[in-house]
């Protein structure tokens, strides 16, 4: 599962770069991304990742399983090194451990446990939280550079945060019947489609750094909570402790890691006046006069850098 989401992080950031930037809270972005064989792959790797995931989420409690999908950006560190000859700086090496010993730490301290149901209250609340995601998507599409980044990437990590609370009771069903009549199916469905599109769109403005921060964050936190108060998540007796050590210690890595899994190839910054082109080594003249900020504010994607030759980061599915 992390394995997957690995490569999935990879591989759909490289295809967001290379499409148009999108303004708008259009689902026409998906069917273009879709159109690069680089984001199908990487979207077949996700939807391997989701499988095994919901899998796990039958019998294992939330906060593992959504901190086990946020390290996936760990294995997207280890996969540059590995295919794309990035270097390893001795922080990375650090951060690799400390989220290796986070997932440790978790699945420790998970007690393994079916899932209790939402119950019409919780379907209620999973459709308003998807009406309120989508409509708050819509406006914070016209956000640009930084700020666009921070919200998309929350309001994605919020969606994908309500799928995984409609998956937990829904692994559960007893049978194929039952499973394809239970409305937490079509919510699931619904708040993932939401979710890739606001991801697709965060993947696009200035700061991805921030987009992926904010979207670990959105992601992990609420549907743990909610797993341990509403959904009957268990944690070992005496282990509390390192339950929470553990979900803290890996987010924080998480959100590191974002500094560094990125590529190390360096491009010259355009310098003419022109618009700004979207591709894999662009950078827009803006950025090109802002010094070393610019490495976080370019609207290039995988293989970009800035003009100080920071590496950008990629962002997760």
């Amino acid at each position: 599962m992390i394995v997957a989401y690995g490569f999935a992080n990879l591989l759909q950031s490289v295809a967001a770069a290379r499409t148009t930037v999108h303004h708008t809270f259009d689902p026409g972005l998906l069917l273009r991304l879709a159109s690069h064989r680089t984001y199908l792959i990487g979207l077949t790797c996700q939807i391997i990742g989701f499988v095994l995931a919901f899998l796990a989420r039958r019998d294992l409690p939330l906060f593992l399983v959504q901190a086990s999908v946020a390290a996936g950006l760990g294995v997207t560190a280890v996969l540059g090194v590995l295919v794309l000859k990035w270097r390893l700086p001795a922080a990375e090496v650090g951060l690799l451990v400390l989220l290796f010993g986070g997932i440790t730490a978790l699945v420790l301290s998970a007690e393994p446990a079916p899932s209790r149901q939402l119950g019409t209250a919780g379907l209620v609340g999973l459709v308003a939280a998807l009406g309120a995601i989508a409509a708050s998507g819509f406006f914070a599409a016209r956000l640009h550079g930084a700020p666009g980044s921070v919200v998309l990437g929350s309001l994605a990590g919020m969606a994908f945060s309500a799928a995984a609370v409609a998956a937990r009771p829904l692994a559960s069903a007893e049978s194929t019947e039952a499973f394809v009549r239970d409305p937490l199916l079509y919510l699931l469905i619904a708040h993932s489609l939401v979710g890739q599109l606001l991801l697709g769109l965060a993947m696009q403005r200035g700061s991805t750094t921030a987009a992926v921060a904010a979207m670990d964050a959105a992601g992990a936190v609420p549907a743990a909570i909610i797993g341990v108060l509403l959904l009957g998540d268990k944690i070992w007796p005496g282990r509390e402790w390192l339950a929470g050590l553990g979900f803290l210690v890996t987010l924080a890595a998480v959100v590191g890691l974002t500094r560094y899994a990125q590529p190390q190839h360096h491009h010259p910054a355009v310098r003419d006046r022109g618009p700004a082109m979207i591709g894999v080594g662009v950078v827009p003249a803006q950025a090109a006069s802002t010094g070393p900020r610019s490495a976080t504010t370019s609207t290039g994607g995988v293989g970009s850098t800035g003009v100080a030759g920071r590496r950008r980061p990629i962002t997760r599915s």
